[in-house]
């Protein structure tokens, strides 16, 4: 398999401007993520915007500490961190038994996961992670992540209309890869950044515009939220079975994620990288239910980011981990970053999103075992359940058993299972029989 051609590696750190920068560009990317499902998290508890704005000064806390443990002691990858989407359908299905239940789970959950971890029972599992896998995985992140994107780039952040904002983001992705095109070394490696500055200036002059988080918690800057933490330990049994499941599907994303970049990067010791990674996720989940807050896991989008910028120094996240705790004690720059418009962060996560993709299909297309028509199906049937799952409207997923539906209305998840199916099964029995 080709390599693709980074202009800093895993250990190679680019000029100090641009190193910085390129954290920035990290964070930039990381920042939507933490501000969209801890709204999101923080909806199914308050109805006050001032403990909203808690509830993410303590998500951006969490956040940004697993950035940090991560790169120094955990995977020690390029590998962006936010709460997990899929702990958000556990939260859902036992909201009615109250928060002390939910967040008792999710503590319980990730405590759980770290001593499964630390006791090595994962490392078996990367002999599962092939080319045709990690490329799949590489694949599939794009393709579930279609519904965000359409919900950011359709959704008005002022006055406008809503076909406005998907003009604005056609024109948008256009000019970013014309300039991407043209532009070399610095500006190439930073594109990101000034797109973020360029579109919202831009749509900001065309569109007044409204605060995604409005209110405060009255403390002003450096106000602490450690006065929060009133964590009440409650043992519901169908709320930690739920969880449990919530977990499973973590670990699969979790597993996912490290070794898509692992695929990318090539680096040495892969195995406890992948090991020290998954056992701080449950670490850091078992802080997070403490915190009373939805815990982090390790995201697939990295190997996009790491190909539009062309840098894969695991360092260059370090800065993207300082902000987002500097800023988690302050309330109202998060309610400011919170009014940048939906439509710029989906337009560039669509671009990082076209990168990642191409490099999925420049993976499995220039394998050493080369592409047949049974890859093609290996990847084919997760992609196309995986999309059917992704836009499954509402009313029909909830009618799914509630310890199911973390498994079941999750197209990532439903892909990657699908994928090692594929692989390891179907494909098996046809080799087989061939032989």
């Amino acid at each position: 398999m080709d390599e693709v051609k980074l202009k800093y590696g895993l250990e190679e750190a680019p000029p100090f401007v641009e190193l910085f920068l390129i954290g920035l560009q990290w964070f930039v990317i990381a920042v939507p993520i933490v501000i969209i499902i801890g709204k999101i998290a923080a909806g199914l508890h308050f109805s006050d915007p001032a403990a909203e704005i808690v509830y993410i000064q303590k998500t951006f806390f969490i956040t940004g500490i697993a950035f940090l443990v991560q790169l120094l002691w955990g995977h020690r990858l390029p590998l962006i961190v936010g709460p997990a989407t899929i702990l958000l359908v556990g939260i859902v299905a036992g909201q009615a038994s109250g928060m002390g239940a939910v967040y008792t789970a999710i503590a319980a959950g990730g405590l759980l996961l770290f001593l499964l971890s630390i006791a090595g029972l994962f490392d078996y599992l990367k002999r599962l992670f092939t080319v045709p896998v990690v490329a799949t995985i590489l694949i599939l992140v794009p393709f579930t992540l279609v519904p965000m994107i359409l919900e950011l780039i359709t959704s008005p952040a002022g006055s406008e209309p809503v076909r406005f904002g998907f003009y604005f983001a056609l024109v948008f992705l256009i000019v970013l890869f014309v300039v991407n095109r043209h532009a070399t070394g610095f500006w190439k490696s930073t594109l990101i950044v000034w797109a973020l500055i360029g579109g919202t200036t831009v749509y900001s002059l065309l569109f007044r515009q409204s605060y995604l988080l409005t209110g405060g918690n009255g403390g002003g800057f450096f106000a602490g939220f450690f006065k929060n933490m009133n964590f009440q330990f409650s043992f519901e049994p169908g709320v930690m079975i739920s969880f449990l499941v919530c977990f499973l599907a973590l670990s699969i994303n979790d597993l996912g994620a490290t070794y898509s970049v692992g695929g990318l990067l090539k680096p040495t010791q892969m195995s406890k990288r992948v090991t020290r990674g998954l056992a701080l996720t449950g670490l850091l989940n078992f802080v997070s239910g403490l915190f009373g807050v939805i815990g982090p896991v390790n995201y697939s989008l990295s190997p996009g980011v790491i190909i539009s910028t062309g840098c894969g120094y695991r360092f260059a996240l370090i800065p993207a981990g300082l902000i987002l705790v500097g800023i988690s004690f302050m309330p109202p720059v998060i309610a400011f970053i919170g009014s940048i418009p939906p439509v710029i962060i989906g337009t560039i996560l669509l671009y990082i999103m076209c990168s990642q993709l191409a490099v999925g299909l420049t993976m499995v297309l220039t394998s050493e075992k080369g592409f047949s028509l049974q890859t093609g199906l290996v990847i084919g049937l997760p992609l196309m359940l995986a999309i059917i799952i992704s836009f499954l409207p509402a009313n029909l997923l909830n009618t799914f058993p509630v310890i199911l539906r973390p498994i079941l209305g999750n197209g990532f998840v439903i892909g990657v299972l699908a994928v090692l199916f594929m692989e390891h099964l179907v494909t098996r029995q046809f080799k087989r029989a061939g032989d």
